[in-house]
């Protein structure tokens, strides 16, 4: 569809029951969730395990044919960890495994189908155990992951840098760095001392930024009736 057709009454319900369904069958699956939660399709975020933290204003971007998985398994018997900071994007087809600790900072942004683990899950030579084989890893704050990446155990990365689509991280990334490669080396340096804009001006202001998104609404969904949305599922035309 090229354009929404919904009328806008219809459109909130939708918003309404799908937060409703957040907070009634997804948010109990955590140990702990922050502020205001956005979650695209609650039924597509796959949680496994305890120990797993959500910070203020995460949105996770799940559909429902690429699930983000969420995942903590420690050895044994032990507890597993996944920390997650304040205003995270994480964006469909993600999946975070720990078996000891992983931690992601404040405004990361975590693009499609990336893979963050802290275990290789099983030995080198013994391949029927998974002991010995995990490190945590440590995403500081405003840390950009691209599309298919992975992050591998014992990783640290540093405060504001990006991880170029596709790269295998096997080791350290220090802060203000870009990298990109399998395996994953500096391209680039970014400036310190430059203003960075980050995830959290989204939310400085929450309610005038929910204010702007009705009315972007009313805009663009002006005219919409519940017959002509019917109409757009059944009988699709040349321009819906």
């Amino acid at each position: 569809m090229r354009k929404d057709h919904r009328p806008r009454w219809l459109k909130k319900s939708q918003l309404c029951f799908r937060r409703w369904r957040t907070r009634r069958f997804l948010l109990p699956q955590f140990d702990a969730v922050g502020r205001e939660p956005e979650v695209m399709h609650p039924a597509s975020v796959q949680v496994f395990g305890g120990n797993i933290r959500l910070g203020d204003y995460p949105h996770l971007i799940s559909t429902p044919d690429n699930c983000i998985r969420l995942t903590t398994f420690g050895h044994r018997g032990g507890e597993a960890w996944i920390t997650i900071g304040d205003f995270v994007l994480i964006s469909p087809g993600v999946r975070i495994s720990a078996a000891e600790s992983i931690t992601i900072g404040n405004a990361c942004m975590i693009a499609a189908n990336v893979y963050i683990s802290d275990s290789d899950w099983h030995g080198l030579y013994n391949r029927t155990r998974p002991f010995r084989c995990t490190a945590p890893v440590r995403l500081g704050d405003n840390v950009w992951v691209g599309d298919s990446a992975i992050v591998c155990k014992g990783v640290s990365i540093g405060d504001n840098s990006v991880v170029g689509a596709g790269s295998v991280v096997t080791r350290d990334v220090p802060a203000n760095t870009v990298v990109a490669g399998n395996p994953a080396r500096e391209i680039k340096r970014i400036e310190p001392g430059r203003r960075m804009i980050t995830r959290e001006a989204l939310f400085a202001d929450a309610f005038r930024q929910a204010h702007n998104l009705d009315e972007l609404d009313k805009m663009l969904l002006e005219g919409n009736s519940l017959w002509g949305w019917l109409r757009s599922l059944l009988f699709p035309r040349r321009g819906d």
